[in-house]
């Protein structure tokens, strides 16, 4: 199965990130792999401290964006609730929603690394 078969599969909306760079698929395709840089660089850890999450706001939008840039959904549609949480004064809710993205997260850039070996 294809890079772009497996990830229709966890949620990311392909034809949509396509769309978005002109339906260059080399160019996704790399960009798919500064997706799964980002992530490792810009950990969000469900234990954050709860006072002061200036840094986990920061980083949780880092995600939502790049996420939303490549239509990469799931992950996209979680870190504007976990962003909106969070700015909202709601960290223990935030967490809720990143204990529930980490393992789909996890899977999809496990699928990208996968591919581009």
């Amino acid at each position: 199965m294809s890079l772009f078969d497996e990830l229709r599969e966890l949620g990311v909306d392909i034809d949509d990130g396509l769309k978005r760079l002109g339906g260059n698929e080399s160019l996704y395709n790399r960009l798919l792999g500064s997706f799964v840089k980002t992530m490792k660089e810009q950990i969000v850890e469900p234990d954050f401290d709860c006072t002061d999450y200036t840094g986990t706001t920061e980083r949780a939008h880092t995600i939502k964006g790049i996420a939303g840039n490549l239509s990469i959904t799931p992950v996209y549609e979680a870190y504007t609730d976990i962003v909106n949480l969070l700015r909202g004064g709601k960290p223990e809710e935030a967490k809720k929603i990143l204990v529930d993205i980490i393992p789909v997260q996890e899977t999809i850039m496990q699928c990208i690394e996968k591919h581009m070996e």
